[in-house]
């Protein structure tokens, strides 16, 4: 599951996706379960989980053909969240309490041919415990870039691969980069994108001003951070499912309420180093949380 978790986390940091104008704000709630370790046993504790994300891209130079269609564009991506964990009894296996992420990152997209595009971005982000943030050193800084090379399959399937590169480890490391965005429109959508996370859903429009969904995400967090004068990465890592109500409050806007449960919530310390991420620990499960209830609502704008 380490494994799963971190090339997501990885690939989210990339940013690279298209150049499009979009503003949104996100908060989310985790209620307090059970904190298990990686035999699944309970140890305890508990904590919840509440996250507040904030992002947008803005294109600042954008070139079309005779037809108003977008050639090729170079944007300004810049997002990021803050996590608040209470935890109880959990001081031995989680001793910080808030997460602090941010990135911002240039891009830019063209295409090479008939059917396929380029994709590619670089950028900075700090990712950080919130709690030390006056102690705020370069050690919490993380470079990253990448570029994606995306085949347009069919007018609603987009599918691409290509390499990123960041500085997780305290120094360059190049890793493999995925790319896919599909979806079905009409009465009834169906939406399945992993570019800045992965994301799933099916649903149905009602009428023009409310659509009603089911939805599937998984999303987290990342803080670096010192354990016994060790440098460390602390992640956090959630699914989420549920029932999501889409409010249509104009052409562009629209107002998400999700309603649900995070089945499996993943928080756990490694060496900030090549050798940990690779290590196979031989157990089934990451130390993570219970399922709990889950409540999201969102705005997003963007045309």
């Amino acid at each position: 599951m380490k494994y799963l978790v971190w090339s997501l986390i990885l690939a989210a940091l990339t940013g690279s996706q298209p150049v499009v104008a979009q503003v949104f704000l996100k908060a989310e709630y985790m209620s307090a379960t059970n904190f298990r370790d990686v035999d699944n046993n309970k140890t305890g504790g508990k904590g919840d989980a509440k996250v507040v994300q904030a992002g947008f891209n803005i294109p600042i130079v954008a070139k079309t053909d005779e037809h108003d269609k977008l050639i090729s564009a170079w944007g300004i991506t810049c997002g990021g969240s803050y996590t608040t964990m209470n935890n109880d009894g959990l001081a031995a296996e989680i001793n910080l309490s808030s997460i602090l992420d941010a990135q911002i990152g240039l891009m830019h997209t063209r295409p090479i041919s008939e059917k396929w595009s380029l994709i590619a971005s670089v950028g900075i982000g700090i990712y950080t415990d919130a709690g030390k943030f006056s102690k705020f050193s370069f050690k919490d800084l993380m470079g990253n870039g990448g570029v994606l090379f995306v085949c347009h399959l069919k007018e609603n399937l987009d599918l691409g691969g290509g390499i990123m590169l960041n500085s997780t480890f305290g120094y360059p490391m190049v890793f493999p980069a995925f790319y896919l965005n599909w979806m079905l429109t009409g009465r009834y959508t169906v939406e399945i994108s992993m570019v800045s996370a992965i994301e799933m859903s099916c649903g149905m429009r009602l009428n023009k001003s409310f659509n009603l969904k089911l939805i599937a995400s998984m999303d987290g967090m990342l803080a670096f951070t010192e354990q016994d004068d060790k440098k460390q990465m602390f992640t956090q890592q959630y699914i989420v499912a549920g029932l999501q109500p889409e409010f249509v409050l104009g052409k562009n806007l629209t107002l998400p309420v999700t309603l649900g449960v995070s089945p499996y919530r993943t928080a756990f310390y490694t060496d900030r180093t090549l050798k940990a991420f690779f290590k196979d620990t031989g157990k089934d499960f990451d130390p993570h949380f219970s399922l709990s209830p889950y409540i999201s609502a969102a705005i997003k704008y963007g045309f």
